[in-house]
């Protein structure tokens, strides 16, 4: 029997998947710069045995004719929101087991800084760190953000992308040996120099030549997670990703994105079955079916379509308000507009497969009220909600589920109480929660570095030369 794995998909912000709930009784979410909000989350998820508390993040906002619109101030849609990356290791020090994976963009940081500051997390948390790997769904607002005047094509992004994680994984993997950090007082031998790699690395898009400064971490490569699902996206998940985050729309789609992802990573020499798939799901759960329906319209009733437009040409660039609400999203080609440079996933989801028509501007908005960027939406009691998890991963494939909770911390506290029970009743979760580094949590095998037939393995430096 296949086991479900969950985490939590969080962003350092009043609300999550830009939708609008923070004002909402059940919602704490406003205490999103206080510690103790993340620390009792954090703690809450590691008693459950949740597998990660995966966080969100950019410097990206909504963006509508190149300024913030005045709704997504107001209403917080997507703004404002501070850096996850430095609560991890106070999380990780209120914790025992659970992982934290954080969202890190491959178009600003240089690979070399990237690398350190994942190895320093990974030596804090004692390997409980994970790497989300995005290339920009914002690109346009952080181009200008960042001094830019463009932004790269986004299949562009992905080949920079490839090369990004290549040099990172030079630098983690083939740096230091196993065995060349000694610390011993005695000898006074801190470091053998004869175990220390030079890394020399030229690429189209980066350079670097040098001694990676940090000595290897408990997992040396953080574990990596990879968030797309465009055709690019999928492609360069099958290459680099150990963990993969879909977008659920359908049973159907999310179906056949997990066969492809992993068709291509069997096409490239690695076990498709070590690719473990994930899809975001929004559960509203209570003891019966009529009271978790209650609380779910509470929120409904919170969303409009402008908080969906403001949402959409955040993540897209696209004001659907200013299209024509008959027609479809072809019309920007017929005018002569951009499309398809940014948030890639939420412009295809859309635009018509296998013979289904697009759907019009109108239908989308309908479509993504209070859903907004989230996956998979689930309403019940904890029998329903723990049948439906059971056949979503027996006729997908997939691995598990990010919960995207629409109250924080309120759903995740009513999940672990009343699911994570019922699915350990089932055989779907251990009875005691899985322990040992971040990759041997997810992938659930031994050993804490990457799979032999992980592409980063190339790098591994084993003795001196």
């Amino acid at each position: 029997m296949k086991q479900i794995h969950l985490g939590v998909f969080e962003v350092a912000g009043p609300q999550v998947g830009g939708t609008l709930s923070w004002p909402h009784p059940r919602s704490d979410s406003l205490r999103y710069h206080e510690l103790d909000f993340w620390i009792h989350m954090a703690q809450l998820l590691d008693q459950a045995g949740f597998d990660f508390l995966f966080f969100a993040d950019g410097f990206g906002f909504p963006s509508i004719d190149g300024d913030l619109p005045e709704l997504a101030a107001r209403g917080g849609i997507n703004f404002p929101g501070i850096d996850p990356a430095l609560l991890i290791p106070v999380l990780a020090q209120a914790t025992e087991r659970l992982g934290f994976v954080v969202t890190s963009s491959t178009g600003l940081d240089h690979p070399v800084q990237t690398a350190r500051r994942f190895a320093t997390l990974d030596h804090l948390t004692g390997g409980r760190i994970g790497w989300n790997i995005v290339t920009g769904a914002s690109a346009n607002t952080v181009a200008e953000l960042f001094g830019h005047s463009t932004m790269k094509a986004h299949d562009d992004r992905y080949d920079q992308a490839d090369e990004y994680v290549d040099l990172a994984m030079t630098l983690w993997e083939g740096s230091w040996e196993d065995d060349a950090f000694i610390g011993d007082k005695e000898s006074q031998v801190l470091v053998d120099r004869s175990k220390l790699h030079r890394i020399t690395f030229e690429g189209q898009h980066f350079r670097s030549t040098g001694y990676f400064t940090v000595d290897p971490s408990p997992q040396r490569t953080p574990v990596l997670f990879q968030a797309g699902t465009s055709a690019r996206g999928r492609a360069y998940a099958a290459r680099n990703a150990e963990c993969v985050f879909v977008q659920g729309t359908t049973v159907a789609a999310t179906k056949a994105n997990v066969a492809d992802i992993r068709a291509q990573a069997a096409a490239l020499g690695r076990d498709p079955e070590s690719v473990k798939i994930m899809v975001g799901l929004t559960v509203t759960v209570a003891e019966t079916s009529e009271l978790a329906a209650a609380q779910r319209k509470e929120f409904d009733d919170l969303q409009t379509d402008e908080v969906v437009a403001v949402l959409y040409a955040g993540n897209t660039g696209i004001d659907l308000l200013a299209l024509d609400p008959d027609r479809d999203l072809t019309q920007l080609h017929d005018d002569g507009g951009p499309i398809g440079q940014m948030g890639q996933s939420n412009i295809d989801r859309f635009m018509g497969k296998n013979g289904e028509p697009a759907l019009t501007v109108r239908e989308i908005l309908d479509q993504l009220r209070g859903r907004g960027t989230r996956g998979l939406q689930l309403v019940g009691d904890p029998i329903e909600v723990a049948d439906e998890l059971e056949r979503l991963v027996d006729e997908t494939g997939l691995d598990g589920f990010l919960l995207e909770p629409i109250f924080a911390p309120a759903d995740l506290e009513d999940f672990a109480r009343l699911v994570v029970p019922e699915l350990r009743r089932r055989g779907r979760m251990p009875a005691a929660a899985a322990t040992g580094t971040l990759r041997e949590q997810v992938l659930g095998r031994p050993g804490a570095h990457l799979s032999a037939d992980h592409p980063g393995t190339k790098f591994s430096v084993t003795s001196a030369e």
